[in-house]
């Protein structure tokens, strides 16, 4: 077991936004979190990365167990060295070039030497298609291709796992599918995935493992077939009903 997540509880503003959550993921799966907006499916997300701070819960990953409400700083940075996250909004820096987005944070946070960190840099981004963008800055960019750099970079150091959340909900149609493709071909190549989504086509065809989310508990989960063909779950079948023609 690659990550093993027991009892996360977290409560904002009197609302329990997650309801003691057990989560467990193996290496090399990839695990796809489907539900209504506002379930709790990216808090779940920034509370594994500790982007937020746990009511309770216990988190054993590889070798170290963490207490997820109460982590050292030293945990965090180790978690979040070998765990990435991929945001809805790119998240890259507007005044950096996209070799820079990538290579910076090994620099910086990795204290790598600069020749090594560009040309890591550089295979990530040609593993995205878009070396001829490296000297490129966000706003020469389309939001596809920054999401695509947003990707390379969170894998630029071949994470354990990487987290996704809703990798394409911000951008245009037309450029969703580049975007799926390079996430197709990370977990064609045994990348460990968790990927809160609303592309219920990638949830189907790619995901070993699909969560169905609501209010801020796992309400159902199993494969593809199982979840979206013969849901057990009252709530799992109207969600389902709702967005049919998604999948």
């Amino acid at each position: 077991m690659l990550l093993d997540i027991k009892n996360i509880k977290k409560t904002l503003k009197n609302n329990h936004v997650l309801k003691g959550i057990d989560l467990s993921i193996e290496k090399g799966e990839v695990v796809a979190i489907i539900g209504p907006s506002g379930s709790g499916k990216t808090t779940l997300l920034r509370n594994i990365n500790f982007l937020e701070t746990a009511d309770s819960g216990m988190m054993k990953f590889r070798d170290q167990q963490i207490d997820m409400a109460k982590p050292s700083k030293e945990k965090i940075l180790w978690t979040r060295r070998h765990m990435a996250m991929v945001f809805q909004n790119y998240n890259l820096f507007k005044n950096k070039t996209a070799l820079e987005n990538i290579s910076e944070g090994l620099i910086f946070g990795q204290n790598m030497e600069k020749k090594t960190a560009e040309s890591l840099a550089e295979a990530a981004l040609n593993q995205v298609g878009l070396i001829d963008k490296k000297d490129f800055y966000p706003s020469q960019l389309s939001g596809g291709q920054q999401q695509r750099i947003g990707i390379a970079r969170a894998t630029v150091l071949n994470p354990d796992i990487v987290l996704f959340d809703e990798p394409t909900s911000a951008l245009d149609p037309e450029l969703v599918g580049t975007v799926l493709r390079d996430m197709k071909q990370l977990a064609e190549k045994g990348q460990t995935m968790i990927v809160v989504t609303h592309q219920m086509s990638f949830a189907r065809n790619v995901a070993d493992r699909v969560i169905f989310f609501a209010d801020g508990e796992i309400i159902e989960q199993g494969n593809a077939e199982e979840v979206f063909d013969h849901p057990q779950n009252d709530r799992t079948r109207k969600f389902l009903s709702a967005i049919a023609e998604d999948y």
